[in-house]
């Protein structure tokens, strides 16, 4: 059964958002900049500091003067080294710190993503056949009569409904008629095109909508539904069904457009080819 609104389970607001991931991606540049700045300033100085060991003594006759600025430069320089290593390993530390921040918030987003699409899936789509479900099927064609109407292109409905379901139900069970709802719509997914649309009304009622659709498009749908076998208890059984179309008049309402669909639906099913349930073999 499709949930209704109020079984629907509603998402709580995300914790994160993307402009957290932005913060936290800038803050990562601007320490990734400071590194590489102290490493230039870094560099100089030592090259600085290098020069210092030899023009003092070219510079002076005094060896002990220049022993002890030798002294000094080298202590200075060892001095410099150590403080960019403390500094930069406390940058590397703030930066894996803002890493395992932001992998947990792209974790964070990654299961209200899944959570999304759940909940998107139990909206729109009918959990036995994985079809649009009515209300998204209504929607949907509310849409498709707008195009139709603003553009002047054609707009099919075709009505299907399956025969001798009640048949499978009592002789094989209801799994056994779920498994042949479940394979029907497989079916006629596959035989529609990318821009159409099928939709599971309830039961063993479906409904497609094929814009822009050429009535010999119509008949090759239906050539491609026929032939589905499903195997019930170690029998195969023919699915059969019986079909109406028809196309979208200027000025008609949606219920009016699917009404007159169900009614050539019907009219095709009481007449004098009406199927019933055929069991085709053994396996």
């Amino acid at each position: 059964m499709v949930p209704s609104e109020s079984q629907q389970p509603v998402l709580s607001p995300a914790p994160v958002d993307a402009e957290q991931i932005s913060s936290n991606m800038r803050r990562i540049a601007r320490r990734q900049r400071s590194l590489w700045s102290c490493a230039v300033m870094v560099t100089v100085l030592l090259a600085l500091g290098i020069a210092s060991f030899a023009f003092p003594g070219l510079l002076s006759q005094a060896e002990e003067s220049a022993s002890m600025l030798l002294s000094s430069a080298i202590r200075g320089v060892v001095g410099l080294v150590l403080l960019f290593n403390v500094y930069t390993v406390y940058q590397q530390l703030q930066i894996n710190r803002i890493h395992e921040q932001l992998s947990k918030q792209v974790e964070t987003l990654g299961k209200m993503e899944v959570r999304t699409e759940e909940v998107y899936k139990l909206a729109a789509l009918d959990p036995l056949t994985g079809l649009y479900n009515r209300r998204s099927g209504e929607q949907r064609l509310a849409q498709e009569i707008s195009r139709s109407t603003r553009n002047g292109r054609p707009l099919t409905v075709l009505a299907l409904d399956l025969d001798g379901l009640k048949q499978v139900n009592d002789r094989f069970g209801h799994p056994a008629g779920d498994e042949l709802i479940r394979s029907f719509a497989e079916r006629l997914n596959k035989a529609i095109r990318g821009s159409d649309l099928a939709v599971r009304l309830g039961g063993d009622e479906f409904l497609v909508l094929l814009p822009e659709c050429k009535p010999e498009e119509v008949r090759h749908v239906l050539s491609r539904l026929s032939g589905v076998n499903v195997e019930c208890k170690g029998q195969v059984i023919q699915i059969s069904f019986s079909a109406g179309w028809t196309d979208f008049r200027p000025g008609e309402s949606a219920e009016e457009l699917v009404k007159r669909a169900d009614d050539a639906l019907y009219a095709n099913k009481r007449g004098p080819q009406k199927r019933s349930l055929q069991i085709v073999g053994a396996k």
